[in-house]
C-alpha cells in the first residue's frame, strides 16, 4: 500500500513536494483509492486528482470517509457528484471513527491486489530506513500532543543513533520548528510537553526496535525550513 499525502493547496516548497508526491503516486499501480470528505462540492485539487486517476486507466475506488457526520441525503448528494465525476469501481461510505464500511472497503481493495512476486521478507514491515521510522513515530507524538497547527511547521531527525554491546539503543532526536513560541510550546511549562512526547515515543520506538532505547530529545528553530530545498533535501522529504 502507498499512503500518500493528502491534497491541498502548496503555500511553500514543501506542500509543492507533497502534491507533487500525490500526482506521480497515481502511475504504476494496481488500483487507486481517493478517500474524500463528504462535501458535495469537489474542489480543483480533487479535479486535477480524478483527471489523473482517469488518464492513468487504473480501477479506481471511492472513499467517502466521516459519513457519522452527516444526513443521508447530504451523503447522497457527495455520492451523485463523483459518480458524475469518474466512473468509480466502488463508492464505499465509511465511518473510520466507529468501523462502518471498513468490512465492505477491505472486500473493494483485496479484489484490486494482483498477485505478484514476494519483493521483501516475511518479517520486513517497512523498506523505510529504521532512524526514519523512529524519526516518523516522534513526529506521530508531536501531532498527537499539540495544536493541530503547530506539528505541520516540525521536522524531526535522528542525530545519534548507536547500539551498546547489551543491545540497548542510545538516540538523539531534534526537533525543529520554524518559530520561537512554537519552541516554547514543544518544551511546555518546565518542560512537560517535551517530557511527555519523548516518552510517548520511546515506548513506541521500544516495541518497533524490540529493545531498551535511551531517547534524549532536543528542540532548535530553523525559520521557513519549509521553503528551503537544502532543509527538505537534509530532513529526506525530497532528493531533489
Amino acid at each position: 500500500l502507498m499512503d500518500t499525502p493528502g491534497v491541498h493547496k502548496p503555500r511553500n516548497r514543501l506542500g509543492d513536494y507533497m502534491v507533487q508526491v500525490v500526482r506521480e503516486s497515481v502511475a504504476d499501480v494496481d488500483g487507486v483509492m481517493l478517500v474524500v470528505e463528504p462535501i458535495a462540492s469537489i474542489g480543483e485539487q480533487e479535479h486535477a486528482l480524478i483527471e489523473r486517476i482517469r488518464t492513468s486507466n487504473a480501477p479506481a475506488v471511492l472513499v467517502i470517509n466521516k459519513i457519522d457526520t452527516v444526513e443521508k441525503p447530504e451523503l447522497l448528494a457527495v455520492i451523485a457528484a463523483y459518480s458524475e465525476a469518474l466512473p468509480w469501481r466502488a463508492i464505499v461510505p465509511v465511518s473510520a471513527q466507529n468501523g462502518d464500511g471498513l468490512a465492505e472497503l477491505f472486500d473493494e481493495l483485496a479484489q484490486l491486489a494482483v498477485p505478484g512476486p514476494q519483493l521483501f521478507p516475511d518479517d520486513m514491515i517497512s523498506d523505510m530506513p529504521e532512524k526514519q521510522i523512529c524519526a516518523e513515530l516522534v513526529r506521530e507524538k508531536l501531532l498527537l500532543c499539540l495544536d493541530k497547527e503547530i506539528p505541520h511547521g516540525t521536522a524531526v531527525e535522528v542525530t545519534k543513533f548507536s547500539e551498546r554491546d547489551n543491545g540497548i539503543i542510545d538516540m538523539d532526536v531534534t526537533i525543529y520548528c520554524e518559530k520561537e513560541s512554537h519552541k516554547g510550546i514543544i518544551i511546555g511549562k518546565r518542560g512537560a510537553m517535551l517530557k511527555k512526547i519523548g516518552e510517548l515515543a520511546r515506548q513506541d520506538i521500544e516495541r518497533f526496535m524490540g529493545t531498551k532505547v535511551y531517547l534524549q530529545t532536543w528542540v532548535k528553530v530553523k525559520e521557513n525550513w519549509r521553503d528551503s530545498a537544502a532543509q527538505l533535501r537534509n530532513f529526506g522529504f525530497t532528493d531533489q
